[in-house]
């Protein structure tokens, strides 16, 4: 059985870090590109950032490029999300995917969504 399971949220103030981490079990996600997403209440899942992990290519949304940086170990087939300068607005439910086809900015092109790991940011 595939699996992505997220973990490292919780609660921290404003100009805090964190550090995300999607563990993969059930096979090994190292040619494919992977995805940090975040929901917010009442609103659609987005793109954080991304990683191809074959060549390590990267990509962040404009809203947290600088403070997030997304890495893999594809020794440990993990993928992390380094969250600094954290602000009120990244408060989200966080998750991690794998792209399977079409666009590679939009969540319905990812699956092997895991259950989310909880970001809460206090002012």
């Amino acid at each position: 059985q595939v699996q992505l399971v997220e973990s490292g949220g919780g609660l921290v103030q404003s100009g805090g870090s964190l550090r995300l981490s999607c563990a993969a079990s059930g096979r090994t996600f190292s040619n494919y590109r992977m995805g940090w997403f975040r929901q917010a209440p009442g609103e659609e899942r987005v793109l954080v950032a991304r990683i191809l992990r074959s060549t390590g290519d990267t990509y962040y949304a404009h809203s947290v490029k600088g403070r997030f940086t997304i890495s893999s170990d594809n020794a440990k087939n993990t993928v992390y999300l380094q969250m600094n300068s954290l602000k009120p607005e990244d408060t989200a439910v966080y998750y991690c995917a794998a792209h399977i086809q079409g666009d590679i900015n939009y969540y319905t092109s990812y699956a092997y969504w895991g259950q989310g790991t909880q970001v809460t940011v206090s002012s």
